[in-house]
């Protein structure tokens, strides 16, 4: 039975966008389509430990949303004009039926959606959870987590955004034109975020979560054929590109997290390598200021022509942090740059910086602070110092992979202690 529930979690990971960006195009509510298409994994949690898992688990999801989508217009005395449009004019799919036939549909649902979610109706931060939400399939702990903010906050977040979109009426569409720009900059950080919880995920017992790093690169290379003239959409395609090519160097066949200066660098995918060198270029070419998406692919690209760790170009990666700093200000670029900065200059030159940012309140519940803090003291010898940080960093962390790997780091400075 738990491995039952673990195998539908999975599904509905991989599935619940595209039920939810099709429901919104029958109900032309956001927040509705996300409501039936709970109905439909409510009813799986239901029947399939029973039955066993179906042979097309994404099909039969869809053929029950979309049946109780229909039983709501039907009873829906405001919607009979819709009713009777989808009664006569769209065939009723069938479990074995349903995936060649919305797959034509499933692409440019999932783009209405992304971009319905980011309309400047609703506030950055509401744009960024709801998309999350309804796109990635992530809980409010993990989009919590992503923002270092509380879960209340977010869950607050996403039910005035959805009844925000409700009585704006907003059109489920791509937008054109002035309005396609203005949207751009939202959608753009929650493909960026979307990335980045399946490049490192929050919580649960993976690290790493390809499959939501293959969904955000997909929907940005989209958007890079649509805006091809936008410095930033290439910046982060490229970003996601090189990113992606250490995947599988990420984590042992038993699914432990290989640090990236142990990982080995001949098993980086050559041919993603190379498709993300050619969207820096071809951001760097359009010839304006190099944004935030652009600096950290330029970051990525010195780790990816490095044939060796010991190569690493790391006054480039310093220079480029600087550069960075200024155009997007934050702590964690701060504590991304005190690393570059021990490995180009010493640990001491790292920990400094670390201790001046180490009160900032954004980073109180943020492990990657003691986690970097516990690696800069074990490399000067406080190896006492460092195994607490370790420690500290790993009772913070939701994500059981990262935590034994902290837990293994705090074990190695108490033998080196008694050494």
């Amino acid at each position: 039975m738990p491995d039952t529930k673990r195998k539908i979690d999975a599904i509905w990971r991989m599935e619940s966008a595209k039920l939810i960006a099709a429901l919104t195009r029958m109900v032309r509510d956001v927040g509705l389509a996300e409501d039936l298409a709970h109905d439909a994994l409510v009813t799986a949690l239901e029947r399939w430990p029973e039955t066993g898992i179906p042979e097309k688990p994404g099909a039969w999801l869809m053929t029950t949303a979309k049946r109780r989508a229909i039983d709501f217009l039907r009873r829906n005395k405001l919607r009979d004009q819709k009713y009777a449009e989808l009664a006569y004019n769209r065939d009723l799919y069938t479990e074995d039926d349903v995936d060649p036939a919305i797959d034509k549909e499933i692409d440019d649902d999932l783009l209405r959606l992304i971009f319905m979610t980011c309309h400047p109706v609703l506030s950055q931060e509401a744009r960024v959870a709801l998309t999350l939400r309804l796109l990635c399939g992530l809980t409010t702990d993990e989009i919590a987590r992503s923002f270092i903010t509380s879960e209340s906050t977010i869950a607050q977040r996403i039910v005035r955004a959805k009844r925000t979109l409700r009585s704006a009426n907003i059109p489920f569409e791509v937008p054109t034109g002035e309005e396609l720009n203005a949207r751009l900059s939202a959608v753009l950080k929650v493909i960026y975020i979307m990335f980045n919880e399946g490049y490192s995920a929050t919580s649960g017992d993976d690290w790493i979560r390809p499959l939501l790093c293959q969904e955000a690169l997909r929907l940005g290379r989209i958007i890079a054929e649509i805006i091809p003239d936008e410095p930033e959409v290439h910046g982060l395609v490229a970003l996601m590109e090189l990113q992606s090519s250490r995947l599988k160097t990420r984590v042992s066949p038993t699914g432990e997290p290989i640090l990236l200066m142990d990982q080995n660098r001949a098993k980086w995918d050559q041919l993603l390598i190379r498709r993300g060198l050619a969207a820096l270029e071809r951001s760097q070419k359009l010839g304006r200021t190099l944004g935030p998406y652009t600096l950290q692919a330029a970051i990525s690209a010195c780790h990816a022509q490095a044939r060796t760790a010991e190569e690493t170009n790391w006054t480039r990666i310093v220079a480029l942090y600087e550069a960075l700093a200024m155009v997007m200000l934050s702590p964690i670029v701060e504590l991304n740059r005190a690393v570059a900065i021990s490995m180009a200059f010493g640990p001491a030159y790292g920990l400094q910086i670390v201790d001046e940012i180490s009160t900032e309140p954004s980073l109180k519940e943020y492990h990657l602070l003691p986690s970097i803090r516990g690696d800069f003291l074990m490399k000067l010898g406080r190896f006492e110092e460092a195994r607490t940080e370790f420690e500290k960093a790993a009772s913070m962390t939701r994500n059981v992979r990262e935590q034994e790997l902290l837990l293994k780091r705090a074990a190695e400075c108490e033998s080196d202690e008694k050494r």
